[in-house]
């Protein structure tokens, strides 16, 4: 599958319902996406990244539950609210977005990989926004490029985050240094089910990028 720059980027979706839990998936496949996602920049040059990689089924099955205790009370929060304007692209695609979550909170436990990245150290609960954007941005770059390699390659993924609450017994689970290392996410892996990925609906422009003053 080839994909020019902008196709790449305007096509990379968060996959839920079409990742494909049957297919498996090649270990040299995750190694050559993650070994692109180490070319991204961070901070000083630190590389304090590490990558879980979990394809152990009693492994993934831990992971999903923990997923689910947070994902269920989380949705049924959200429950009949409807934050945007009728007419508003957020408003439209809100019940597709909830049955696709809906999907993977089911099927988490069946897709063929998970990976988890993590970033040496852990910053105190007071920590000030410059600490925080600095620690960040030395690794979400590298796993956006993660996400953008897995798509050139026809996989998919989606980036969530609700087993973070146990992160701390999602670092039992794994072995995982919790006091010196930080998860920043839970990311199924799978081929998707085709390729045939499109541009989604956003904001306009003109609504987002503010010139000079807000």
């Amino acid at each position: 599958m080839l994909l020019d720059p902008d196709q790449l980027l305007t096509t990379t979706r968060s996959v839920r319902k079409r990742l494909d839990l049957e297919r498996p998936v090649e270990r040299s496949v995750i190694e050559e996406c993650l070994t692109l996602a180490l070319q991204a920049p961070t901070g000083s040059n630190s590389q304090g990244w590490h990558w879980m990689v979990v394809t152990d089924p009693e492994l993934k099955a831990g992971l999903a539950e923990l997923y689910a205790r947070h994902f269920d009370p989380y949705i049924a929060m959200g429950e009949g609210l409807q934050l945007y304007d009728d007419d508003d692209t957020r408003t439209l695609r809100q019940a597709a977005v909830s049955s696709s979550a809906r999907y993977l909170r089911e099927h988490f436990a069946e897709v063929p990989a998970m990976v988890v990245p993590c970033l040496w150290g852990r910053l105190p609960e007071t920590t000030d926004t410059f600490t925080q954007a600095s620690f960040w941005g030395s690794l979400l770059p590298a796993v956006w490029s993660f996400m953008l390699a897995l798509r050139s390659r026809g996989l998919g993924s989606a980036w969530t985050t609700l087993h973070l609450p146990s992160e701390r017994e999602a670092a039992e689970l794994l072995g995982i240094p919790y006091d010196q290392v930080t998860q920043a996410g839970l990311f199924p892996v799978a081929y998707t089910i085709g390729n045939d990925f499109k541009p989604a609906a956003r904001l306009p422009l003109s609504d987002v990028v503010h010139w000079n003053q807000w």
